[in-house]
């Protein structure tokens, strides 16, 4: 007989449930009691009768896979494992089966020691802090789950890596693709798994580093938006004399490109490169970007006959938009790329395939490609501590009102002139400000960034 509650967790848990997903140090922060409430309460709160279950290379993810499948079964849902995944493949097998709901289990860049929960709903619906996690939350931490819906459920298992591998590949015109040679580096995470099944599809010479699913990343953590992490690929794509390379995070569902060079490409030079294919194929539609990416994207999307839609940061802003835009692609300066024609969803996949498209139809190098649209220069994200972040906010508001700004508040404070711009968020969940900055040259970047955080330090 299944308790229909249990005893209460210290209310600390409920840290571990962020804006996104669910996420912390195994055993330390998150362990498998705390998988198993999950996994009732995700049942209680959805009230669905099958969760799609997937995980990645982490060394905690069989125990975590095992208790959070007991909690659904034992809440009376269903479970499909398909086992070894990217998160990009969990998204696909929500949306192509029609099943109502799936869990990733994954800490996608996070270090080795960290494991999580991404959670999505039917059409891959991805869940947010304000769309369920926190009621998922309440649930876990409460242990009030009611009684099961139902008897005790099955699990069954399937394979879906094809299948995703077969519907990323319709997604490009496999006939325009020519015999680029590619450094792939998936860093020991699930583009090992993944990638293979697409490349053997298609005439390209692939240079392969770590494809070894090992969730101890002995090489170097699978976030490739840090520098460290990508110059094991910059250099392979030199010493090889690759076309381009390409780096995946620890649940594939980012991706990152370096040019023939090794020089490292921005996430949103890449939107803009995505954007210009899918409008050749989607002529005028609509195209998402967030309010972080460079003047670039919105200019690249109207010179291709797009139409460029301003987004605040993250996918629970980014995806309900593109829904209601009926937007064929969507993107961030953070790596994570959004179809339509893929639910809506992430796919790191989906994004490169079709650079390769582009560098293939062009028959152009990434860098010479890149020259006409990426000439600003940018800082980068800052971050600094504050003990009063809408004080600070408020302050440089006011100075750059007073000196002529365009200002707007779509999210946090962006303040804009002819030559420069910068935005300025606070974090969901520390005591931050988030500083990006843009500007037509590097005096200009340098001086103003350094004017802004000035402000913002002092």
């Amino acid at each position: 007989m299944v308790a229909a509650n249990l005893e209460p967790l210290d209310p600390k848990v409920g840290e571990l449930f962020k804006a996104y997903d669910i996420r912390g140090l195994v055993p330390q922060e998150m362990d498998a009691s705390l998988a198993y409430r999950i996994g009732r309460a995700l049942v209680t709160f959805l009230n669905v009768d099958t969760v799609v279950v997937g995980r990645d290379m982490r060394v905690s993810g069989p125990e975590l896979q095992a208790e959070l499948m007991r909690g659904i079964t034992e809440q009376g849902a269903n479970v499909v494992d398909i086992g070894l995944v990217s998160t990009d493949t969990l998204y696909f097998a929500v949306g192509k089966y029609e099943y109502p709901a799936g869990v990733m289990i994954t800490a996608s860049h996070n270090p080795a020691g960290y494991n999580g929960f991404k959670i999505c709903r039917e059409e891959a619906k991805a869940l947010s802090l304000d769309t369920g996690i926190g009621d998922i939350r309440d649930l876990a931490v409460s242990g009030a789950f009611g009684e099961p819906r139902g008897p005790v459920g099955t699990i069954t298992e399937r394979d879906v890596t094809a299948a995703y591998a077969e519907h990323a590949l319709s997604m490009i015109d496999l006939s325009l693709i020519k015999p680029l040679k590619i450094a792939v580096d998936a860093g020991n995470g699930m583009a090992g798994k993944l990638a293979p099944a697409v490349f053997e599809r298609l005439p390209l010479e692939i240079v392969p580093l770590y494809f070894e699913l090992d969730g101890t990343f002995p090489n170097h953590e699978a976030n490739p938006i840090e520098p460290e992490n990508i110059r094991d690929l910059q250099r392979a794509v030199v010493e090889h004399g690759c076309d381009l390379g390409v780096a995946f995070d620890g649940d594939a569902d980012r991706m990152f490109l370096v040019d023939e060079n090794g020089t490292f490409i921005g996430g949103d030079m890449t939107l803009a490169m995505v954007a210009t294919q899918m409008l050749k194929k989607h002529p005028g539609s609509a195209i998402v970007y967030n309010l972080i990416c460079s003047r670039t994207v919105p200019e690249v999307i109207s010179e291709n006959g797009g139409r460029p839609i301003r987004s605040r940061v993250g996918h629970s802003f980014i995806k309900p938009l593109m829904r209601e835009e009926d937007a064929v692609f969507g993107g961030e300066h953070s790596g994570h790329f959004y179809f339509r024609d893929n639910w809506y969803a992430d796919s790191g996949l989906i994004a490169m395939l079709t650079v390769v498209e582009l560098v293939s139809e062009l028959g152009e190098p990434l860098s010479e490609i890149l020259a006409p649209i990426d000439s600003r220069v940018r800082s980068g994200e800052i971050n600094t501590e504050v003990s009063d972040p809408k004080t600070v906010m408020a302050r440089i508001e006011e100075f750059y009102t007073e000196e002529g700004a365009t200002i707007d508040h779509l999210d946090g404070l962006t303040v804009e002139f002819d030559s420069w711009w910068f935005n300025l968020r606070g974090s969901n969940t520390q005591p931050l400000l988030r500083l990006n900055v843009e500007a037509d040259d590097s005096p200009i970047l340098e001086a103003k960034t350094a004017e802004v955080l000035a402000m913002v330090r002092g």
